[in-house]
């Protein structure tokens, strides 16, 4: 009996473990927040003021892009996200094709003074609908 109770104290502790260091969501010490495409369409769903934000060129925004999606090209993020979103508290949530370019533009704003931006990665990963 003794020998059961130490076992499942012993996979608690593992499962703790997993949990607390293993978590989808990951932040760094500069204030990088990584999500999943799931934990993005969580937040879409449960919160009305968040900036959704494709950093995609013209042309793949207008081959499919996430309904309510701005579109700011990464390439044009230090010039203008200022102007396209004041509020550097806003939460802001940033995709681009694959994960590369939402990974730059997140870095680039939290450089300029955001404060609550999250990278979910690529459209190639979101399970949901898109609009053209």
């Amino acid at each position: 009996m003794k020998k059961n109770k130490i076992l499942i104290l012993l996979f608690a502790i593992v499962m703790l473990f997993s949990v607390t260091a293993c978590g989808n969501k990951s932040e760094t010490e500069d204030g990088y927040n990584k999500i999943t495409s799931e934990e993005a369409k969580a937040i879409i769903d449960s919160e009305e003021d968040v900036i959704i934000l494709d950093v995609r060129t013209k042309e793949e925004f207008d081959g499919g892009h996430i309904e309510n999606a701005v579109l700011l090209p990464n390439t044009e993020i230090k010039d203008k996200v200022e102007e396209l979103i004041p509020d550097k508290d806003a939460k802001i949530l940033v995709y681009c094709r694959s994960g590369n370019r939402s990974a730059s533009a997140t870095k680039d704003m939290l450089e300029i003074g955001y404060t609550n931006v999250y990278d979910f990665g690529g459209i190639v990963d979101w399970e949901y609908e898109t609009v053209t």
